[in-house]
C-alpha cells in the first residue's frame, strides 16, 4: 500500500486514520481517487478536498511534487463527498462515497450481508478491526482492477460479508470462517488477538491474521469468477491439480495426517496441500501479501542490498508500482531480498518472522499464475 499525508498540514497519516494527529482535519478514503486526503466540510454539508496542499512524500523532490500536484488541482474538478454509512453511523470506517452516487454504503461496506450483533459488548471494537483488515483488502482489489459484484448486482454469486460469533450462533454450531458461492463468512472472535494466538498455535500455523483471513478467502471467490466462470480449469488443473478431487475427504485426511513431507517443495504452505482449492487459495493470498508490501516499500523508498558468499549483489530496489509490473519475475527479484531483510530485522527484535515463508520453484511458478490471470482479467476489462 501506498503512503498518505494529511494534504492541509503535510503530516504523515496512516491508512486507518480518520482524524489527522496534527491539526485535527477530517480524512477521508476517497476509492475514486485512490487515496486518503483531508476533508472540509461545506455549508451544504457535503465533503470536499481543501484547495491548498502540502507535501505528501519527503523522498519525493519538493519542485517536482509541487508541479505534479498544481498540475492535478488545475486538470481535476471539484468532488462532493458524504461519508459512508458506516463511518458517520459507526465509525468502523473512514471512506467516502461521491454524492453523485445513490449507495450509502461506500465500496466497501456496501458488499456487508450481515454485521456482528451490535448490543453484545467487545463487539463493535471487533468489527472495527475487521473492516479496518476488510479495507484493506479492497484496496487491493480496486488496485488490481478486479471485478466486484454486490448480492444486488448478482444475487446468485455477488460478493457478500458475513461477520458472525459462535457466541450469537444456535447452540452446539460453530461459526466457521469460510466462502460459499461468493459468501465470506469470518468468525469474529478471531478479531480478539488472544484468540486467534491460541488457534494459530493450536493448527500449527505460522501466520494467521485479520487480512491473511481475508485475502484467503477472497481467493475462493476469485476461483468462481476468473478460473470456473472464466473457463481456465484446464491451465489451472495442469498446475494446482484437478479440483474435482472430494473436497471435505480431502480436509478430513489433512487434518488426520497432516501435510506430507515434502509439502515445502511444492506447496507455500502446509493448509494449500490439501487440496487444490487450498492451494489457489492461499497463492493468492500470498500475491496480494506480495504486492502491497512491494508497495509500500516502494513509497518509502527501501532498498536491500546484501553481499553474497560466493561475491554476488543480491538487491532489492523496488522502485516501480508493483501493481503495474507485467513480468512476474521481477517481483520475484524484489521481494525476496526484502523479506530476507525484514525477517532478520524481525529476529533483530526478538520477534517471529514478518514473513515466516519460504518459496519453493513450484510455488513461485504458481504465484507467477496468479498474475497472469489477473493480468489477463485487467486487458479484458480495458478492452
Amino acid at each position: 500500500m501506498k503512503t498518505f499525508s494529511c494534504r492541509l498540514c503535510g503530516q504523515s497519516v496512516y491508512f486507518e486514520n480518520s482524524v489527522c494527529t496534527h491539526c485535527g482535519a477530517t480524512l477521508g478514503f476517497v476509492p475514486d481517487r485512490m487515496r486518503l486526503t483531508a476533508l472540509q466540510q461545506g455549508p451544504d454539508g457535503l465533503w470536499r478536498e481543501p484547495d491548498s496542499t502540502r507535501s505528501p512524500r519527503a523522498t519525493r523532490s519538493v519542485r517536482g511534487l509541487f508541479s505534479r500536484l498544481l498540475s492535478q488541482r488545475r486538470t481535476e474538478p471539484v468532488r462532493t463527498y458524504r461519508k459512508c454509512g458506516n463511518y458517520s453511523g459507526h465509525e468502523v470506517c473512514n471512506w467516502m462515497v461521491p454524492t453523485s452516487s445513490e449507495q450509502v454504503f461506500c465500496t466497501a461496506c456496501r458488499h456487508n450481508q450481515m454485521i456482528p450483533n451490535l448490543a453484545r459488548a467487545g463487539n463493535l471494537d471487533k468489527w472495527f478491526r475487521i473492516e479496518r483488515s476488510k479495507r484493506r483488502l479492497f484496496y487491493s482489489l480496486l488496485r488490481l482492477g478486479l471485478p466486484l459484484r454486490t448480492r444486488l448486482e448478482d444475487p446468485v454469486s455477488g460478493l457478500a460479508f458475513a461477520f458472525l460469533s459462535s457466541q450469537d450462533a444456535p447452540l452446539g454450531q460453530a461459526v466457521l470462517t469460510g466462502h460459499a458461492e461468493g459468501l465470506i463468512t469470518l468468525n469474529i472472535d478471531e478479531a480478539d488477538a488472544a484468540v486467534r494466538e491460541r488457534r494459530r498455535i493450536d493448527m500449527a500455523e505460522r501466520y494467521r491474521t485479520l487480512l491473511g483471513h481475508f485475502r484467503h478467502e477472497i481467493g475462493h471467490y476469485y476461483w468462481n469468477v476468473l478460473i470456473r466462470d472464466g473457463d481456465r480449469q484446464d491451465a489451472f488443473r495442469a498446475l494446482f491439480g484437478d479440483e474435482r478431487a472430494d473436497y471435505r475427504a480431502a480436509l478430513d485426511a489433512h487434518y488426520a495426517n497432516s501435510a506430507p513431507p515434502d509439502w515445502q517443495d511444492r506447496f507455500i504452505s502446509a493448509y494449500a496441500s490439501s487440496h487444490p482449492w487450498e492451494d489457489w487459495a492461499e497463492s493468492w493470498a500470498h500475491y496480494l501479501h506480495i504486492l502491497d508490501t512491494l508497495e509500500t516499500a516502494e513509497h518509502f523508498g527501501v532498498q536491500v542490498e546484501r553481499r553474497l558468499p560466493d561475491g554476488s549483489l543480491q538487491q532489492a530496489n523496488p522502485e516501480v508500482d508493483p501493481y503495474d509490473v507485467q513480468d512476474f519475475a521481477e517481483i520475484m527479484d524484489d521481494w525476496l531480498p526484502l523479506t530476507f531483510a525484514l525477517n532478520s530485522l524481525s529476529r533483530s527484535m526478538g520477534q517471529q518472522d514478518l514473513y515466516p515463508f519460504v518459496l519453493s520453484g513450484p510455488a513461485i511458478e504458481k504465484l507467477a499464475f496468479v498474475h497472469a490471470i489477473v493480468r489477463d482479467c485487467r486487458r479484458c476489462d480495458a478492452a
